[in-house]
């Protein structure tokens, strides 16, 4: 093969060559070009400025390396950008000198650094792909805004929280509409902080949220604030609902409030059986032996009145004494399928037509589906009565006392809520309300024994009772006896 063979093949070779390429003079005209520089426009740029045909620029790039060989006198490749491109920098590009008689006749610029460009633009997407896909696919709700307060960045678990969808988010939600009141405001406040984890980071902050549907809903807020040259350029908040995290927590605190009530019971109901036991025979002697005077002697009226108090008194401290032994549950549990309605009924009959009553609006919102509930009927009886009176003395016999009974949803256990209008239960008094011997009766009027005793009958039949005022007015007691025998009931 010839000479002018084998420069054939070059030129083929470079007329095939995807990249292209531009022979530059010393002062920067282009001299010859291979493969459309610009576009497809047809090449038309012999003699002109390859900064300006390139790149649009009055002088040579700042980086250029053409310069650079020309200054050197040496082959000098030029800078490879991975990131931003800066209309200051050159792109990428190799440029090798072309000598006569020692001196630099002219610069070959070849594209090759493009190609890694592009490798690079790639990987770029695909980690920016699978970054999106990580953030999109989190259980925690992410949002990122800019500092004007659009939306950038909101991911699916945002969307469940909010109620937002998220083509929604992304074009019109202002970020600091989901914060009520000034909470965008406090919530950049303490970004721009040190106290809360540094200088552009606020960690495990609680906030309110407000959802599409104006429901302000608490959240647990990690932030941080995105900088761009030193400067705030978005914010990316990390968020979960703390709703549900807040229910289980007061269910365990009703649980822990429930197990000390219940070793309070315990204790003192053995006590109480002691003391009640006690008590009953010299009560029994002074009722005796007071009646047997009455009975058997000739006394005075003012003598018979005397004796008649005692006999009162007696009664009261028997009556006391009674509810001692109810209290500590030496009574026998019979334990059979009841019907809590005409339970409820039988004892709002039997009272509501006592002086008490007779001012007192009785509303009546019974189940008419509701199954029995394994119970002991007088246990119950007195569970109602107790409360029943509580809310009619509460009311001071003027008001509305509301009875409701329903199925819960899981169907296993059976609600029974008794509401009165009256004051309610002052904070102090409703953390001590089951509490034996607690009361806020004047003296003489009443035990403390009332609520303690319910307590003990609702636990007895596997139940829980809770005590909560209602929002215009008055207290609330929700009852809630499971379907389900317990086999330690009446133990």
């Amino acid at each position: 093969m010839g000479t002018d063979s084998a420069d054939n093949y070059l030129f083929k070779a470079l007329n095939v060559f995807p990249r292209k390429i531009a022979v530059i003079s010393p002062d920067f005209k282009i001299l010859a070009t291979r493969g459309k520089i610009i576009g497809d426009e047809q090449n038309n740029f012999i003699g002109r400025k390859c900064h300006d045909v390139f790149f649009n620029k009055r002088a040579p790039c700042e980086d250029c390396p053409t310069k650079q060989i020309g200054m050197e006198q040496k082959l000098k490749v030029g800078q490879v950008l991975t990131g931003k491109l800066d209309e200051k920098k050159m792109p990428c590009v190799f440029s090798y000198p072309v000598f006569a008689d020692g001196q630099i006749e002219a610069f070959v610029m070849m594209d090759f650094g493009l190609p890694r460009l592009n490798l690079l633009e790639e990987k770029l997407e695909h980690t920016n792909a699978l970054l999106g896909n990580l953030i999109h696919s989190s259980v925690i709700a992410v949002i990122a805004a800019d500092m004007d307060g659009k939306t950038l960045i909101f991911n699916e678990a945002a969307a469940q929280i909010s109620g937002y969808s998220i083509k929604e988010a992304l074009q019109s939600l202002d970020i600091r509409d989901v914060y009520p009141g000034d909470g965008a405001q406090k919530v950049m406040t303490k970004l721009r902080s040190e106290e809360y984890g540094g200088k552009g980071i606020l960690k495990s902050y609680k906030a309110d949220f407000k959802r599409k549907d104006e429901e302000i809903i608490p959240i647990a807020l990690n932030a941080a604030i995105v900088y761009e040259r030193w400067k705030e350029f978005a914010t990316v908040g990390f968020f979960h609902d703390l709703r549900e995290e807040l229910k289980i927590k007061e269910e365990l605190e009703k649980t822990q409030v429930q197990l000390l009530q219940a070793e309070k019971m315990a204790s003192l109901g053995k006590l109480a059986a002691g003391v009640a036991h006690q008590l009953n025979n010299p009560l029994g002697g002074i009722t005796l032996f007071t009646k047997l005077i009455l009975e058997e002697y000739e006394l005075e009226e003012n003598l018979k009145d005397d004796l008649h108090r005692i006999l009162e008194n007696a009664q009261r401290c028997r009556d006391t004494v009674k509810e001692l032994l109810e209290f500590s549950r030496q009574t026998h549990y019979l334990v059979q399928p009841q019907d809590i309605n005409k339970a409820l009924s039988r004892t709002l009959f039997l009272l509501e037509n006592q002086t008490l009553f007779h001012n007192i609006t009785i509303i009546k919102n019974l189940s008419p589906e509701l199954p029995l509930v394994p119970a002991d009927i007088q246990q119950l009886n007195h569970l109602f009565m107790n409360i029943i009176l509580n809310g009619a003395q509460a009311m001071d016999g003027k008001g509305q006392l509301t009875t409701t009974t329903r199925l819960l949803p899981d169907k296993k256990c059976v609600s029974i809520e008794i509401a009165d209008t009256g004051p309610g239960i002052a904070e102090d008094v409703r953390k001590h309300l089951f509490d034996p011997f607690f009361t806020t009766k004047e003296e003489g009027k009443g035990t403390g024994l009332g609520l303690s005793l319910v307590y003990g009958i609702v636990q007895n039949h596997g139940g829980t009772i809770t005590a909560e005022n209602n929002p215009d007015s008055g207290a609330n007691f929700i009852i809630q006896l499971p379907l389900t025998k317990d086999e330690n009931i009446g133990d």
